[in-house]
């Protein structure tokens, strides 16, 4: 059955007593649900953590957001969907409170207020037909990469995470050893957590990038000959970097060296439950995916999940 939205009252509720029963960080329970569902027919790509014991995840069909107690697993539609958007990578900055949300083919970013579902800022990226993917919000500034081009957009934040006008987008090109291949290209995208260095995936080649963020200049992560092609989302944890491998059903766990110059690939972590997982969060010792179930055509009545792993490597 197709979940209603709930009111703007009963969702601020909801997430107002999510917020207020952790801190981020504290350990998972045994008990939390393995596997959460979301609305039928949701078309999830992009899933991310708040404060306490939330997800969200993003819908391509309409660019709503689903909030989701983790203990539970029960949610509300906390941004309602409209027509024409799309969201697909998200990120959350815990300074504001806000939601970032990457707008796929619209050329669009999005930013919600996570307590109210509100917009509160639309962001123009480029023009509509590539395909904005990921995106991550460090100390200055939000990244968003672009699977179709050889470039990626940054928007710079004040003090506090403060967001600028409209205009202030920049586009920056990806330089040095990057290489542009055909199909899908940039996908996910992780930061450094001195925000001085970015980890970018090339869906199609199979290489990890590490890469400045106000040049652009990328040099390859040297794998030992090892690939994570179908990369999708990055997760970053200390030196271990966790790489969703979308059509292969798998999450590559990758050793990094202190200065991102190259890791090794040191597990596969397969669930029977993944189908075609694209991004990766945490929570306490848990990570979890969402499957965006590319190989199933999608209905109104069609099922998705956000899968638990019940514990890092």
């Amino acid at each position: 059955m197709r979940r209603l939205p709930w009111t703007m009252a009963s969702m601020v509720v909801f997430v107002a007593l999510l917020l207020a029963y952790a801190p981020a960080g504290v350990r998972a329970a045994g008990t939390y649900p393995d596997v959460i569902a979301l609305p039928n027919g949701w078309l999830p790509e992009g899933i991310v953590t708040g404060h306490g014991p939330v997800i969200y995840s993003g819908s391509r069909d309409n660019g709503a957001i689903y909030a989701a107690d983790l203990r539970t697993g029960a949610g509300a539609i906390i941004v309602p969907g409209q027509p024409g958007r799309v969201s697909v990578g998200l990120s959350f900055d815990a300074r504001t409170n806000y939601i970032f949300a990457a707008g796929g083919p619209t050329g669009k970013a999005y930013v919600y207020d996570a307590n109210t579902g509100e917009l509160v800022q639309e962001y123009t990226l480029t023009a509509p037909g590539t395909f904005i993917n990921d995106v991550i919000v460090t100390r200055d500034a939000a990244y968003f990469t672009d699977s179709a081009l050889a470039v990626y957009y940054r928007i710079p934040l004040g003090p506090g995470g403060r967001l600028p006008a409209a205009g202030a987008v920049q586009t920056i090109a990806l330089t040095g050893e990057y290489q542009q291949v055909p199909g899908f290209n940039s996908n996910g995208i992780e930061a450094s957590p001195n925000g001085k260095n970015l980890i970018i995936v090339n869906s199609s080649s199979g290489l990890l990038y590490r890469v400045e963020p106000l040049s652009g200049a990328a040099t390859v992560i040297d794998l030992g000959g090892a690939s994570v092609s179908m990369g999708d989302g990055l997760l970053l944890h200390g030196r271990t970097l966790y790489v969703v491998r979308n059509g292969l059903n798998q999450i590559a766990v990758v050793k990094l060296a202190h200065d991102l110059s190259s890791g090794a690939v040191v597990e596969t972590i397969i669930q029977p439950n993944f189908d075609i997982p694209t991004t990766i969060a945490e929570f306490g010792n848990a990570l979890y995916v969402v499957n965006a179930r590319f190989t199933t055509p999608p209905t109104p009545d069609t099922t998705y999940n956000i899968v638990r792993v019940t514990a890092k490597p």
